[in-house]
């Protein structure tokens, strides 16, 4: 049982430690849809939505990107 939540315990940090920035961009954006929240609901969500939206496309292409400029295996 023990190895079994160390393992999950691995995997959950290895979501932010693979890709810190990625993390730390959405982790921004909820901030900001935070700071917002009181001011405008409705303007929160659309900017949680697509704040996480732009962050995943935007990580989606440099992530492409960085993948074109390695050699095949």
């Amino acid at each position: 049982m023990k190895t079994v939540i160390v393992n999950v315990l691995r995997e959950l940090s290895g979501l932010f430690i693979d890709d810190g920035l990625f993390a730390l961009a959405i982790s921004a954006v909820v901030a900001l849809t935070a700071l917002i929240t009181p001011v405008t609901p409705l303007g929160a969500g659309l900017t949680l939505v697509a704040g996480c939206l732009g962050v995943l496309v935007a990580n989606t292409a440099t992530a492409g990107a960085a993948a074109g400029k390695r050699p095949p295996p």
